[in-house]
């Protein structure tokens, strides 16, 4: 495997197959906050998390390791 891979809330995330990335937002019926990782042919996967300070960090850190492959 030549891509990268990112562990986040047990999920193996490659990398090289990450499309788009949301920002962090309030999730709803007061779950939390989450963000979105979209990859391709529609397929989302929507971590959530108990405070925005955890969210932010997390997305922050998908960032620097997208932005090192």
């Amino acid at each position: 495997m030549t891509g990268r891979i990112f562990e986040l809330q047990g999920y193996a995330i490659a990398l090289d197959k990450v499309m788009f990335l949301t920002r962090v937002f309030a999730a709803e019926d007061g779950e939390g906050f989450q963000f979105n990782i979209r990859f391709g042919s529609d397929l989302r996967l929507a971590p959530k998390f108990a405070t925005r300070h955890e969210a932010d960090l997390q997305r922050s850190l998908l960032i620097k390791a997208l932005n090192e492959t």
